[in-house]
C-alpha cells in the first residue's frame, strides 16, 4: 500500500505520517513549511515535499488585516493543492487536510486512489454560523469566513472516498449539515508521552489555572476571564500561554495591571510541558474545536482540564474524573468547577492521578496511527461504503 498526506503545516498530520512510516506504508507527505522546521519531525528527507514560498511568509508576517489575511489563505491554499497535485506520485490512498487539496484529490482520484478528507474541525457550515454567533454576542466584527473558501472545503467533502474527524462532536456537526454518516470516520487524536509528562511541582502557596492555545474569540477566553474573576480564592493565578489574536488585544490590555493575569505569549513545547506540568487545572472553553490536543498533552503531564462540550472532550475523558466537561458560553459553570478544585486539595489530586492513568490508556499516537492504517487498508481493499456501513 502507497500513501501518500498532504498539510499546509504540521497538525497532527506529522505523527500520523511517522505512524504511516512505520508501517513501511508512506510514500510522501507535503507541507507548506519549510525543510528547516520539519527535519527534526523523524523521518527521511525524501519523503518530505515542501512548498513553503506563500504559507512561511504568512507564519512569519501573520497580517492583521482580515482582508488581506483571507486573501492570502486563500492564494496560500490554492497554490499549495496544485504543487501538490503536479508533484503527486502514484499512491492507492491520498489523505489531505481539508481545505488544501481539491485538485490534489481530483488527481488522485482520476488515477484510481481513494481520497479521504482529514477535518480536524466541525464542518465548515457549522463553523462559520458558530462563530458569527459568538463574535455578535461578544460585539466583535466578524471577519467571516469567506464563501468560496466555504465551496472549496465541501467539494473536498463531496469528492472524498471518508471524511475523518476527531471527535464525537465534529462528526455530528457533519451529520447536521447533511453529510451521510456512513461517509465518516471518527478517529480520535493521540498524544505524545515521551514529549508530555509531568516534570514540575506545583506552588503549594496559588491556584494556578492554565489556558493554552491560540487566545482568540473561538476559544471562549472571555468566558474564562468572567469565571476567573468569579472564583474566591486569595492566591489565585491565571496564565495564558499562546499568541493574543488582534481583536483581543484591546480586552488584555485592561488586565496588564492584574498580578494575577499573565500573558506568556508562544512557548516551546519543554516550556510548555512544565508549565502543565506547575498548573492546577487547564480551561479550554472554546465554542467550536476538532479534539484540541493540549487536553491530551495537559493530562499526560498530570494537569485535571476542565472543557466545553465543544472541544471533544468526551472522546477523551469522563466529565468529574479527570476534569469537567461545561457547556459552552457558561463562565458560571466554569466558576463552580474552578471553586471545586480550589477548595480541595483531595480533589486536584485525585483528578491529576486519574488524568494520567486515562492519557496512558489512550496509547500514544500509535492507536491513531493504527486506526488510520486500518482504514487506508480497508479502502484499498474493498468498497468504501460497504465498509462503512457495516463499520457503523
Amino acid at each position: 500500500m502507497r500513501v501518500v498526506l498532504s498539510t499546509i503545516g504540521r497538525f497532527h498530520t506529522f505523527d500520523l505520517a511517522r505512524q504511516i512510516h512505520r508501517r513501511g506504508a508512506l510514500t510522501a507527505i507535503f507541507s507548506g513549511y519549510p525543510w528547516f522546521r520539519l527535519k527534526n519531525e523523524g523521518l527521511p528527507k525524501d519523503k518530505v515535499k515542501t512548498f513553503p514560498y506563500l504559507h512561511a511568509p504568512y507564519m512569519r508576517f501573520a497580517p492583521r488585516s482580515a482582508a488581506i489575511r483571507h486573501w492570502w489563505e486563500w492564494h496560500d491554499a490554492v497554490r499549495f493543492d496544485w504543487h501538490t497535485a503536479r508533484n503527486l506520485p502514484p499512491c492507492d490512498v491520498f489523505c489531505g487536510l481539508s481545505g488544501f487539496a481539491v485538485r490534489t484529490s481530483c488527481v488522485a482520484k482520476s488515477r484510481g486512489a481513494k481520497h479521504v478528507c482529514d477535518r480536524g474541525s466541525s464542518h465548515i457550515r457549522f463553523q462559520a454560523r458558530i462563530l458569527r454567533e459568538e463574535y455578535e454576542r461578544q460585539g466583535i466584527p466578524f471577519p467571516g469566513i469567506p464563501p468560496r473558501a466555504i465551496a472549496r472545503e465541501e467539494m473536498e467533502y463531496e469528492s472524498a472516498d471518508v471524511i475523518t474527524v476527531p471527535s464525537t462532536f465534529a462528526l455530528n456537526t457533519f451529520v447536521e449539515c447533511g453529510v451521510p454518516r456512513h461517509k465518516l470516520r471518527l478517529v480520535p487524536y493521540g498524544v505524545d508521552l515521551s514529549a508530555f509528562y509531568p516534570c514540575a511541582q506545583r506552588n503549594d502557596h496559588e491556584f494556578r489555572v492554565l489556558f493554552a492555545g491560540n487566545v482568540a474569540v473561538r476559544k471562549g477566553v472571555r468566558d474564562l476571564l468572567d469565571a476567573f474573576l468569579q472564583l474566591s480564592c486569595e492566591r489565585k493565578r491565571l496564565v495564558f500561554v499562546g499568541s493574543i489574536s488582534p481583536e483581543l488585544e484591546s480586552c488584555f490590555r485592561q488586565w496588564r495591571g492584574d498580578s494575577r493575569i499573565s500573558a506568556l505569549g508562544k512557548v516551546s513545547q519543554p516550556r510548555l510541558k512544565e508549565i502543565m506540568s506547575a498548573s492546577d487545572v487547564m480551561v479550554l472553553p472554546s465554542v467550536e474545536e476538532g479534539l484540541a490536543l493540549v487536553q491530551a498533552q495537559a493530562m499526560a503531564c498530570g494537569c485535571p482540564v476542565i472543557a466545553s462540550e465543544n472541544t471533544g472532550a468526551s472522546d477523551l475523558f469522563t466529565d468529574g474524573r479527570e476534569g469537567f466537561i461545561v457547556p459552552i458560553r457558561d463562565p458560571n459553570a466554569i466558576a463552580q468547577r474552578l471553586q471545586l478544585l480550589a477548595d480541595s486539595a483531595d480533589l486536584r489530586l485525585h483528578m491529576s492521578k486519574a488524568a494520567l492513568e486515562r492519557v496512558k490508556s489512550i496509547g500514544g499516537w500509535a492507536r491513531y496511527g493504527e486506526k488510520m492504517y486500518e482504514l487506508f487498508s480497508e479502502l484499498t481493499a474493498q468498497n468504501c461504503p460497504a465498509i462503512l456501513s457495516a463499520a457503523s
